[in-house]
């Protein structure tokens, strides 16, 4: 399940092995099976069909969403460790879910946080358990590829025209996600509070989005870094059409080469694939390329205490990758000594992205069956949904961070300048 928690609810396989060969016996212990694994996480609302028909409920509380389980050796696989089996198996087709998947995924989530072995303390090593490959030089590289360079075709199927992989910013909750990821990059250069003629530097520019609407709506110049080739291809291919060529450049290489200075430094989206143990690093990068006068923004998806991020999704969707909290954060910011001017959370905002996301990419599945097998796309199905859900219920969170120098005192005196029609400069 895709869920920053670690998970408890493995039953010692002495247990449970020699199952094939209890005859009549093993329907009464596959109830005791399946009533071990939902007393484990909380007894939550669901009902459980086995593969012969027969169902288990939870509590008594009548259940609205349910899990099918196909074989006896899928609900082994979930009792042993069910924070991997189940994204696994519910990929192969051997899980199914009744009720939808984001009703279910919230349903099971609540549950277990009313459990006090799930409320657990923050947790410093949280980031390096689970982890297939931390975010070394070469192994960003390989982390970043697993996710952005499976082919930009199938990302422009449910994104928006821009190709924004962030989280939008939705002025009313009934705008498009066009129009919402508009909104999200003229928020991002109001906080900046950019002006004509500056520089700026955006660390992990995504498919370039933001930088080319920065050069373009606000006369800066902007060298933006990424380590993905198929977005940079794809960001100079668009910068080449719109005629920002001289004043974007998008450079092929980590934030760790970040070099000369810069009026603003922005990072979308890139802090969830560098890992406390870099921070340190790149709060330096940021210290030797702000200016005096400079201001930052960190926008990157959080949470409220350190957990690590679930097995399933850390080897199938985004190795690498951790949510930090905002003390963790602060790493970033002690190096140049920087003082933050703004936290906002846009939660809920990130919760209805995700929606869009969602709607397009089941819209689409016929052409995205062209490109990929059944496995694939019930795995982004699942990992789409459990992005609404944790969202949904608060253990994910959408954090922007504004920043500058702390002698710095050309300063707004209020946030007029996040909203007003021309800024506040």
């Amino acid at each position: 399940m895709n869920i920053p928690k670690t998970s408890t609810l493995a039953v010692p396989f002495q247990r449970i092995v020699g199952l094939r060969n209890l005859g009549g016996r093993v329907y009464g212990i596959d109830r005791w099976l399946v009533g071990t694994f939902l007393h484990a996480i909380g007894d939550p609302a669901l009902c459980v069909t086995l593969w012969d028909g027969k169902q288990i409920g939870g509590e008594t509380t009548i259940s609205t969403v349910g899990m099918v389980i196909h074989d006896r050796a899928a609900l082994l696989r979930l009792l042993t460790n069910s924070l991997l089996h189940f994204g696994d198996d519910y990929s192969n087709g051997r899980i199914e879910i009744e009720g939808g998947l984001v009703p279910f995924m919230e349903t099971v989530y609540q549950a277990m946080d009313r459990l006090p072995k799930f409320r657990q303390v923050s947790d410093p090593a949280a980031y390096r358990r689970n982890q297939p490959r931390l975010n070394s030089l070469s192994g960003s590289q390989r982390n970043i590829h697993h996710h952005y360079d499976i082919g930009n075709d199938f990302y422009q199927l449910w994104l928006d025209a821009d190709m924004l992989y962030t989280c939008a910013y939705f002025p009313d909750p009934s705008a498009s996600l066009e129009d919402a990821q508009i909104a999200k990059m003229e928020l991002i250069c109001r906080k900046l509070r950019l002006q004509p003629g500056q520089t700026v530097v955006d660390a992990g520019c995504g498919w370039g989005a933001l930088a080319r609407y920065m050069a373009r709506r606000y006369g800066v110049n902007v060298r933006a870094y990424n380590i993905s080739h198929e977005q940079i291809a794809y960001a100079r291919q668009r910068a080449r059409a719109e005629g920002l060529e001289r004043q974007v450049e998008y450079i092929e290489d980590d934030y760790r080469s970040i070099t000369g200075t810069c009026d603003a430094f922005v990072s979308v989206g890139m802090l969830e694939h560098v890992g406390p143990d870099h921070y340190h690093e790149l709060g330096l990068v940021i210290d030797r390329s702000l200016k005096d006068d400079g201001i930052g923004l960190i926008h990157t998806i959080g949470q409220n205490c350190s957990r690590p991020m679930s097995p399933w999704f850390l080897k199938r969707m985004f190795p690498g990758s951790y949510p930090p909290t905002i003390k963790e954060m602060m790493t970033l910011f002690e190096p140049g000594e920087f003082t933050v001017l703004d936290v906002e959370n846009l939660r809920l905002h990130y919760a209805k992205t995700c929606e869009h996301w969602l709607e397009r990419f089941e819209r689409n599945l016929n052409r995205i069956r062209e490109m990929f097998d059944e496995v694939f796309i019930r795995a982004w199905r699942l990992y789409l949904s459990g992005c609404i859900a944790n969202f949904n219920i608060g253990a994910l969170q959408l954090f922007q961070v504004v920043f500058s120098r702390a002698a710095n005192n050309r300063l707004p005196w209020t946030r007029a300048h996040m909203t007003a029609p021309n800024g506040d400069p």
